[in-house]
């Protein structure tokens, strides 16, 4: 009978740095720097570390860089069910957000335009409340526009587990 490892993500008490916050479900407020994480495989954190981060192609808020302030959110990404929990690396990072928006529901007129100064008021931050129905997972997500404003704190490997674990826990 085989048995495969399971995981969990977690994270000992810490100390915010100096003029860092971490906050729950409210939204971030403009100018302020908070905890967040990014989730990502082994082989692409080495790539961070080394050149920084970089923003996506796309994604439901458009360019940038997805994060979320919940640990086990960025634990699951990316999402790839073949991708064994052993090859997830989440990363703690100091985020200013600068300027934020809300994007709380599904076809926003700014969802994918939250950046462009074409369109009005040029946003640093989107965020996606939780339980606004824009994530599958019901949690929060956050988009960075400029990768600059993302500074690694430091690396979190998953935790072995005993006994199984199937699934992810928020994509059942």
């Amino acid at each position: 009978m085989s048995h495969q490892q399971s995981y969990s993500w977690e994270e000992d008490d810490f100390q915010l740095p100096t003029g860092v916050k971490k906050i729950g479900h409210e939204q971030p407020n403009c100018g302020q720097t908070y905890v967040m994480y990014h989730g990502t495989t082994r082989t692409n954190a080495t790539a961070i570390l080394r050149e920084g981060f970089r923003q996506s192609a796309g994604g439901m808020l458009g360019r940038g860089v997805y994060l979320s302030r919940d640990l086990n959110k960025a634990g699951a990404y990316p999402i790839d069910p073949s991708l064994p929990d052993s090859e997830r690396v989440v990363f703690r990072v100091k985020v200013n957000v600068g300027n934020v928006i809300a994007i709380n529901y599904q076809g926003h007129p700014r969802q994918n335009n939250w950046h462009d100064s074409r369109c009005g008021e040029v946003f640093d931050t989107a965020w996606c409340p939780p339980n606004c129905g824009m994530t599958k997972s019901g949690l929060e997500e956050d988009c960075v526009w400029d990768p600059s404003h993302i500074k690694i704190d430091r690396c979190i490997a998953p935790t072995p587990m005993a006994g199984p674990m199937p699934g992810h826990r928020f994509y059942k």
